[in-house]
């Protein structure tokens, strides 16, 4: 049975898309297709469907992560889902890790970090403005991972406070400035990842990456597009999502050895 501060995802089959929300009693739900109470989707269930005052249905779904963090409150730019899954794997995340992260922004990748380490892990994120980290903790808060975030309102030149981290992530206009920060935080073996949106940043990244102690450097862009599902219709949708930043990944190491 829902309960009142569940987050639920409505969606419209007429629509193909829907709502996120966070349920509140006595709250309404107002759209373009008529209103639908709270309360009647706290006495309903997932999987189970609502009808707004003009007779428009949605099915009561469980959130999905990547839906969450594409549609959560955001005043900066995100990260989004198609290169979350590349991050979470090329930074090998995994129950139990630490993670540090700077440029927390709106708190999307934040959420998907903490989601991924558990109760075991930690995730320790910088930014030098308070407001998003503020913004960050309600996001976090809001799925509720936020027990396993430490925020930190710093501007990194000043360095990090941990050692021997498991992964670190940056998320900064310009990265290459910071990473003999980097290599204190981080154990030696682990990644480091950053993603940047211009080829002439990338070019700087990976000079820099080449003059300090990484090995194993990798520079990939995620190319993402929906297809169509009428089944007698079978096409690509005649929008795909293409590029939203170049992802770096590097491996720390003891020596660099000669190209």
């Amino acid at each position: 049975m829902l309960k009142a501060g569940d987050i639920v995802y409505l969606w419209s089959s007429k629509l193909e898309d829907g709502f996120l929300l966070s349920l509140v009693p006595g709250r309404r739900l107002g759209s373009h297709v008529g209103v639908i109470g709270h309360d009647d989707i706290l006495a309903s269930d997932y999987g189970k469907a609502v009808m707004t005052h003009t007779g428009h249905s949605f099915y009561i779904l469980k959130p999905m992560l990547g839906e969450y963090t594409r549609k959560l409150k955001r005043k900066t730019q995100i990260v989004f889902p198609k290169e979350t899954g590349f991050i979470l794997l090329y930074l090998d995340i995994f129950p139990g890790a630490t993670v540090v992260e700077c440029g927390t922004g709106s708190g999307s990748l934040t959420a998907t970090l903490a989601h991924f380490v558990g109760d075991g892990g930690r995730v320790i994120s910088y930014d030098r403005r308070g407001e998003f980290s503020k913004l960050a903790e309600e996001n976090c808060k809001l799925w509720k991972v936020a027990h396993r975030v430490t925020f930190k309102v710093r501007d990194i030149a000043e360095g990090f406070d941990e050692r021997e981290a498991d992964a670190v992530f940056l998320d900064l206009p310009d990265p290459w400035n910071y990473l003999h920060h980097a290599i204190l935080a981080l154990a030696p073996g682990r990644r480091l990842g950053m993603i940047l949106p211009t080829t002439n940043q990338v070019q700087r990244a990976l000079a820099a990456l080449k003059e300090q102690r990484f090995a194993d450097i990798q520079v990939i862009e995620v190319m993402h597009r929906y297809w169509k599902t009428d089944p007698e219709r079978l096409r690509p949708e005649d929008m795909m999502v293409g590029h939203t930043g170049y992802l770096i990944f590097a491996a720390r190491v003891e020596a660099q050895e000669a190209q």
